[in-house]
C-alpha cells in the first residue's frame, strides 16, 4: 500500500494520538505535572532504571533527564541512589509518595482511556487491542 501523509489510516492514527495525549495531559495536570513526569512515574511503577536509561526510554537527552528527576525529587516523589554494581550509575526510584501519586494516575489515565472507548463495540475494543500491538510491535523493531 503507498505511503501518503493524507491516507484516512494516518490521519486516524494522528487523531488517535492527539486524543491519548489530551487525556494524558487532563490526568497529568490534576497532580500538577507534566505529561513527561507522568510518564518517568509510570516508568518507576515496577522498576528502578538508571538516568541513562530513562533518558533513552522517554527519548530525551541527559541533561533534560537531570532537570526532570531533580524536580521529581524536590517534590519527593523519586530518590536516586548509586548502583551496586557500578558505581557511577545513577538509579532512580520512586519514593512512597510517587508510587501513591503513580497509582492514583494509573487510575486516572484508565478512567480516561475507558471514557475515550466507552461506546466501543466489544469487536472494536479487540481489533483495537489487535491493531495496537500490532503497531507498537513494529516500533519496538524499529528501536533496535
Amino acid at each position: 500500500m503507498p505511503s501518503s501523509v493524507t491516507s484516512p489510516a494516518v490521519d486516524a492514527l494522528v487523531q488517535l494520538s492527539f486524543a491519548v495525549h489530551r487525556a494524558l495531559t487532563r490526568v497529568a495536570g490534576q497532580f500538577d505535572l507534566s505529561v513527561t513526569q507522568l510518564r518517568l512515574l509510570g516508568i518507576l511503577r515496577d522498576r528502578t532504571p538508571s538516568m541513562a536509561a530513562i533518558a533513552d526510554f522517554l527519548e530525551l537527552d541527559r541533561s533534560s533527564i537531570s532537570g526532570l528527576i531533580d524536580r521529581a525529587e524536590r517534590r519527593g516523589l523519586v530518590a536516586r541512589r548509586a548502583s551496586t554494581v557500578d558505581a557511577r550509575v545513577i538509579l532512580v526510584e520512586a519514593t512512597a509518595e510517587g508510587l501513591a501519586v503513580g497509582a492514583h494516575i494509573a487510575q486516572g489515565v484508565s478512567e480516561a482511556l475507558e471514557q475515550l472507548i466507552g461506546d466501543a463495540t466489544p469487536a472494536d475494543i479487540d481489533a483495537v487491542v489487535r491493531i495496537a500491538a500490532s503497531l507498537q510491535a513494529r516500533a519496538d523493531r524499529d528501536l533496535t
